[in-house]
């Protein structure tokens, strides 16, 4: 009965809940463990029979096998989106993960480039070039819009909207958002477009993805990590960089500038404000000269 149930869970993370092929993938994962460590322990009950306790002897077992706090989180949440599709199908009548406890999480910082050290990475590219003219589009769309990988490999020339400054981006569940974007993202957006892209012979499926490969393909997101690590290096930034750095830059700039975390949280796609609440710990000088310059006792 369990790869019925996993089948249907598939089913309804797909139908109901909009999710990615990789986090339905994930999710049944999820289960498929769980199912495991019943065949281990010999027993064969249905979802409806499970306890809090034998979740949280499930969840024990997890965590002796050496996994991470963080992967025990989400294998949880994984369990809790089972159990809401078995009570919306009836399968059982009562949830046993309501008081199932995650272990606490440290919310890390990432680390984030100074406006410096990005200029210093733009000022790296070979611009003689042609792919150097595409890799200044893609650092300034990057930083300019604070784009996730995968919603850069995959944005579409008719996405985007220049004359008015917005590129409309599919997000995670394919939300879709309008994103603002820089003048200097757009320049270089159309130089790549109209002077670089036309002599590249496109693939008959990628004739409307904007960033391309030399043999007019789409790019994957490892091309777009190595080029970006490539470019920290020849910048000699020492700092662990990604793609997603970018992104992070991005989002502290405009909340150390002072910009309306909503807005942020709107650009940025989050859909939970608390995601986006962490780059409020990032300026800690910021927050100690506001004290300095506003609190009556601080100098006390």
């Amino acid at each position: 009965m369990w790869d019925a149930y996993k089948k249907g869970f598939s089913a309804y993370l797909r139908l109901e809940k909009s999710l990615s092929a990789n986090s339905i993938d994930a999710y049944v994962r999820d289960i498929e463990k769980l199912t495991q460590y019943m065949e281990i322990k010999a027993t064969r009950r249905q979802p409806g029979e499970l306890t809090l306790e034998d979740l949280q002897a499930f969840v024990r077992w997890i965590a002796e096998l050496g996994m991470s706090d963080r992967s025990q989180a989400r294998m949880i949440s994984g369990l809790r989106a089972f159990y809401a599709y078995c009570r919306l199908e009836e399968i059982c009548t009562q949830d046993p993960t309501e008081l199932l406890e995650a272990p606490r999480l440290r919310r890390s910082l990432p680390d984030v480039l100074s406006p410096e050290e990005i200029e210093n990475m733009i000022t790296a590219i070979d611009l003689s070039k042609p792919e150097g003219g595409r890799n200044r589009a893609i650092v300034e769309t990057l930083y300019s819009c604070g784009l996730r990988v995968s919603e850069l490999v995959n944005l579409k020339i008719s996405q985007l909207y220049l004359d008015i400054g917005f590129i409309r981006v599919i997000g995670k569940g394919d939300k879709e958002r309008m994103v603002p974007i820089g003048q200097d993202a757009v320049k270089y957006i159309r130089i790549y477009k109209d002077e670089i892209r036309v002599h590249i012979p496109v693939s008959a499926d990628c004739e409307d993805i904007l960033f391309l490969n030399r043999r007019g393909r789409r790019m994957t997101r490892v091309m777009i990590f190595y080029i970006i690590r490539d470019l920290a290096a020849k910048a000699d930034i020492r700092k662990t960089i990604s793609p997603h750095t970018l992104r992070h830059s991005f989002a502290t700039h405009l909340v150390e500038g002072g910009a309306d975390l909503r807005a942020v949280q709107e650009m940025l796609g989050h859909e939970s404000i608390t995601t986006t609440e962490i780059y409020t710990h990032l300026d800690r000088d910021f927050l100690r000269d506001t004290l300095r310059r506003f609190h009556p006792g601080y100098q006390r």
